[in-house]
């Protein structure tokens, strides 16, 4: 089989994970970790690491400071295989401080974000997207000329919404340029109302924890059970392994009912692993 080649344009993350007990309720107290590390983190980068490791060829635009942070991912990135488009900026790369719990639970705190003065996009990144069978294009700012770069390259559009609420107008033009939409079932505030928004585009897939992943294709839907994992050992990036593993499945060919069984068992791998993609 051809080696699927897909870009992505998007947000990397430098982050400090801290495990806790439960996490905090909102009134003045002290709280014990009983871990905490630093890892690469962002949606993008999830994507890229998982697709690097079910055998895609990856290009990643994103945006880093000048500083050890920003050398960091792009380090971790490069010697996952991934070819990094970094835009490097005056200032921090984007951080977060992440309170995990044992149960799957996470409270991400935003600590830096990039300050870009316009989004934009280079010729090397155009090149990388017009060779691609697909573009992923995740919900930034620097990422939102990428909906219209690849209209004009004929490549298909895939958006993660995350927790859409079906009204954002952040969201909006990810929702109206993507031919390919994947969001959880955090922000809509019924189950009902999701499927409505499913059900209403040519591809949608909604991902429902430890439920398992709807999809609604050309007016079919289909579930998916989640599959099981022995020992979760951190949540970060199971929704982009999810899609990283349906992306994968749908370029090499396999229906629906295939594609989401490949992404339950991506997602089930990262589960049970440390990092944002599985180590093996």
């Amino acid at each position: 089989m051809r080696e699927p080649k897909v870009f992505i344009a998007g947000p990397v993350s430098w982050n400090q994970l801290v495990a806790v007990e439960k996490l905090p309720e909102p009134r003045p107290h002290a709280v014990f970790a009983s871990d905490h590390w630093f890892a690469l983190g962002g949606t993008s980068a999830g994507k890229a690491l998982n697709l690097a490791a079910l055998g895609a060829r990856v290009a990643l635009r994103t945006v880093v400071g000048d500083d050890e942070a920003g050398r960091l991912v792009l380090d971790k990135l490069r010697a996952a295989g991934v070819e990094v488009i970094a835009e490097v900026i005056d200032g921090a790369t984007e951080r977060h401080l992440n309170l995990m719990d044992p149960r799957g639970g996470r409270l991400s705190i935003y600590l830096e974000l990039p300050r870009l003065r316009s989004p934009r996009h280079d010729d090397r990144a155009l090149e990388a997207l017009a060779g691609a069978d697909a573009a992923v294009v995740d919900l930034a700012d620097h990422a939102r000329p990428f909906l219209a770069a690849a209209r004009t390259a004929d490549v298909p559009v895939w958006c993660d919404l995350h927790d859409y609420d079906g009204a954002s107008a952040f969201h909006q033009d990810f929702v109206d340029a993507a031919d390919h939409v994947f969001l959880n079932d955090d922000g809509m505030a019924t189950h009902a109302d999701l499927m409505r928004f499913i059900t209403s585009r040519r591809a949608a897939v909604a991902t429902l924890g430890a439920e398992g992943a709807v999809a609604a294709v050309d007016g079919a839907v289909h579930r998916v059970a989640a599959a099981p994992v022995e020992r979760i050992v951190d949540t970060n990036g199971a929704g982009d392994a999810f899609f990283s593993g349906y992306l994968v499945a749908h370029l090499g060919g396999a229906d629906v009912p295939g594609a989401l069984a490949a992404g339950a068992a991506q997602a089930a791998r990262c589960l049970a692993s440390p990092e944002l993609a599985p180590l093996d």
